[in-house]
């Protein structure tokens, strides 16, 4: 049977990487038999310039009717100031509430290539291999009540933080397994010397621990953990932790990669049915130049090939080609350093060029 993509280029360099993802899907179409079907709709803010809304119903029956979603970006200056509920940003929380993707999975792993672009020292980030897990559909993010009331220049914005003892459970129960097919070591991150509901956060995944004898479990509070990535990062093997947390130590577990332009990610509901897209954001002052690095678009996926589709052997497939191109001394602007940088499409090219060799040898 055919696998169906629904995919959502958004806004800012998301059309041009995406470009460089359906050629990628071509390929694998064309050269290893991939069974794929594609359709497009917009969000973020497209939707708002096409439909009003940052989630166009449209977009949403489409994910919804897909196997798995892949997405670029959303968001840029064009629609700041805008109310929040219009805001491209609306488009991507929504979607991810609507599908039920509360499990984030945001991998941090160093090429061996791009040692040299890490922010760290070579010696520190060798062989770095971490996940973040992020729940993504609770918390600050969502929580009631919110707003900004009161006169002008007596105003208060306000925000809640609230969590269940259901949500923590679920996202702890995704985080466990992922320990299980890793190193089996588990930190959980809080701020459960200070907020109530990061309190539950730790009594929920102490209990949890005792249904994963296997799985080493430790806490450590937020502050901490995010001096630690940056002093050791080795030590992480899976962290679980907050929607806000997570959002905020995977973009800096990103650095120490050489580039947020080369970190996918993947969102899951209980089924395994997710939504895939790189960690940067939408980059609006490079868009349409040729300067975006497609890489992380195209790792994201091999993750949705691998987590979403059952296709592991063609996710192992796009990432020894990505490892060979890399090898092969092609960066982007923002890894190259101080050497040449290739475009946005010559990086795609090479990757297409090299999986077609290896299909040649299959």
């Amino acid at each position: 049977m055919s696998c169906k993509i629904a995919v959502l280029a958004g806004d800012g360099i998301g059309p041009e990487i995406m470009l460089e993802a359906e050629r990628v899907l071509a390929c694998l179409q064309q050269a290893f038999g991939f069974a794929v079907e594609i359709e497009r709709d917009l969000i973020g803010g497209a939707g708002l310039d096409r439909d009003g809304v940052p989630l166009p119903e449209s977009t949403l029956r489409l994910a919804q009717a897909a196997d798995a979603v892949l997405l670029g970006a959303v968001g840029g200056p064009k629609w700041e100031l805008l109310e929040p509920r219009l805001r491209p940003e609306q488009g991507l929380l929504g979607i991810r509430q609507a599908l039920g993707l509360f499990s984030n999975l945001r991998p941090a792993i160093l090429f061996p290539q791009l040692a040299d672009a890490s922010s760290l020292k070579p010696e520190l980030v060798a062989g770095l291999d971490l996940m973040i897990v992020r729940e993504l559909t609770g918390g600050i993010y969502f929580g009631e009540p919110r707003g900004i009331e009161g006169e002008t220049g007596a105003r208060r914005g306000f925000n809640t933080l609230v969590y269940s003892e259901s949500e923590i459970e679920r996202i702890g129960r995704s985080a466990f397994d992922i320990a299980m097919r890793r190193g089996r070591r588990l930190c959980s991150v809080d701020k459960a010397n200070v907020l109530e509901s990061t309190m539950l956060w730790r009594e929920v995944m102490t209990a949890l621990g005792a249904d994963y004898p296997e799985v080493e479990l430790s806490h450590m509070y937020v502050d901490n953990a995010a001096m630690q990535l940056v002093r050791a990062p080795k030590q992480f093997d899976v962290i679980v932790t907050t929607n806000m947390f997570g959002d905020i130590l995977s973009d800096c577990a990103a650095m120490l990669t050489g580039s947020i332009g080369m970190l996918p990610s993947a969102s899951l509901d209980r089924a395994g049915k997710g939504l895939y897209e790189p960690v940067h954001g939408s980059a609006p002052d490079i868009a349409g130049q040729g300067l975006a690095n497609p890489l992380a678009v195209l790792l994201s996926l091999a993750m949705m090939l691998r987590y979403s589709l059952d296709q592991a052997p063609l996710a192992d497939q796009l990432e020894a080609a990505v490892g060979v191109v890399l090898d092969s001394g092609l960066r982007t602007a923002d890894i190259a350093g101080q050497g040449e940088a290739v475009s946005t499409s010559e990086m795609g090219q090479a990757v297409v060029a090299q999986l077609r060799r290896q299909a040649e040898q299959v």
